[in-house]
């Protein structure tokens, strides 16, 4: 069973209102979607296009997982979002890149972004932001981006509304959360890594403080990004901005 899924008109971000309902105690699942967001956000504070006809949706959740495992969370919205993707999008086109960008015909179509706090009843609520281009891609982006409307299967003329689409993003969140809950962390890992690319080759990380070139070799127990550099150290990436294959090449420090 799905949790209730509120739709709203118009707010200044979904995270932004799942934090301000999980302050305020709430305890119920729920899923937050908007028509329009007047402050989007995506990872490190950036803005995030926020057109009309595309989803703008956060699942509002509460865990007793301790923090570092339930930021596994990010690998299970991930594999809903390309779910939802593939059920309209012409076969074979959808994959995601590590951790959680979801792309279709190797253009990003869906960002996420996980937000946590403590709530009043001792566990820990989570923010699952999700950002899918449905109808529109934006711009001038540092990395291209596309539209579920540009690869829309022959049989469907146009996009699926937000509500359907919400509705069919809850239902594949909530089968994978299932999975993760009852059988752990491995098996949305071996679905994950199924679906991702660049894993075993070229690859530059762009952390906070520093720009790592190495190679690839797939991904720890956890998820973390195991990069090999020249000098034969592997170092562990659990979060950064990431570019595989001919894009790392163009990023190398």
């Amino acid at each position: 069973m799905i949790p209730p899924i509120h739709v709203l008109d118009e707010i200044d971000s979904t995270n932004a209102e799942a934090r301000r309902r999980a302050e305020a105690g709430e305890i119920a699942n729920q899923w937050i979607v908007a028509r329009r967001q007047s402050a989007g956000r995506g990872r490190r504070g950036r803005a995030w296009n926020s057109e009309t006809g595309n989803l703008f949706a956060t699942l509002l959740t509460l865990t007793r997982k301790p923090p570092a495992e339930a930021a596994q969370v990010t690998f299970v919205a991930a594999l809903a979002v390309a779910d939802l993707l593939d059920a309209f999008a012409v076969p074979g086109v959808v994959s995601i890149k590590w951790p959680n960008d979801v792309l279709i015909a190797g253009e990003k179509a869906s960002g996420i972004l996980i937000e946590s706090g403590v709530h009043a009843s001792g566990a820990l609520w989570l923010a699952v932001g999700i950002g899918v281009n449905l109808a529109h891609a934006p711009e001038g982006t540092e990395r291209p981006a596309t539209s579920l409307a540009a690869h829309l299967r022959a049989d469907i003329a146009y996009p699926p509304p937000i509500e359907a689409a919400a509705t069919v993003l809850a239902e594949a969140f909530a089968v994978w959360q299932a999975r993760w809950d009852s059988l752990g962390f491995q098996p949305i890992l071996d679905a994950w890594t199924a679906r991702t690319e660049g894993l075993d080759g070229p690859c530059v990380a762009r952390l906070g403080h520093e720009t790592i070139n190495g190679v690839a070799e797939g991904v720890a127990a956890d998820g973390a990004l195991r990069l090999r550099t020249a000098d034969g150290a592997l170092r562990l990436i659990s979060a950064g901005d990431v570019f595989f294959g001919s894009d790392a090449h163009g990023r190398a420090a």
